[in-house]
């Protein structure tokens, strides 16, 4: 686990050089392997990719597809830090942080894939993010690094680790709501906790 206080450096993070992206000498085998490894850094982004459209629609079917069943999550904001383990717990915490009083919005760019066998990859992911939580009239905005090990399994590739630590944060209190002309997640998000 990444110690929140140390710089976000891939040393830090455990990402080490994975195998070179060149093409090796050989013949047929060869190239196919180097079209392999490609095609699983093509699957590894589309995979992180359904992670932030599931994440914003509530789609919690697929998003246990994404998770490995032994997947562990460190985050770190400004005024949170979740630590979770395994596929059940990060699905119960993402239903009761995408519920119907809330709207999320979060895009992952720059993926940077380090594959380190035919089974196992890492990569760091730029998040931008906003979350409003009408209930509370409450709104976050920020940039965060994630770093993710992928472990291929059966064949598709999963998320077996996930952290991120925010690069900033800002938090707000919201004097009214804004003016929506469409919200998804009130009708697909789950039920928000009354504490009653």
């Amino acid at each position: 686990m990444h110690d929140p206080k140390c710089e976000l450096t891939k040393a830090a993070m455990g990402i080490s050089e994975g195998i070179p992206l060149e093409v090796s000498e050989g013949g047929i085998d060869e190239l196919r392997r180097d079209i392999q490894r490609l095609m699983d850094i093509e699957a590894i982004k589309q995979l992180k990719h359904a992670y932030f459209r599931c994440l914003d629609t509530a789609n919690y079917e697929e998003l246990a597809t994404i998770f490995h069943p032994d997947v562990s999550v460190h985050f770190v904001g400004g005024a949170y830090e979740w630590t979770l383990q395994g596929r059940d717990e990060y699905l119960d915490a993402l239903r009761a942080a995408f519920t119907r009083e809330a709207i999320g919005h979060h895009n992952g760019h720059h993926p940077e894939i380090q594959m380190l066998s035919q089974t196992e990859a890492t990569g760091i992911w730029y998040l931008a993010d906003n979350m409003w939580i009408l209930n509370h009239k409450f709104f976050t905005t920020g940039t965060a690094v994630y770093w993710d090990r992928y472990l291929k399994v059966d064949g598709r590739w999963t998320i077996k680790d996930t952290d991120y630590e925010r690069i900033y944060e800002i938090n707000q209190a919201l004097d009214e709501l804004p003016p929506l002309s469409t919200h998804y997640l009130s009708r697909f998000g789950s039920e928000a906790d009354t504490g009653t």
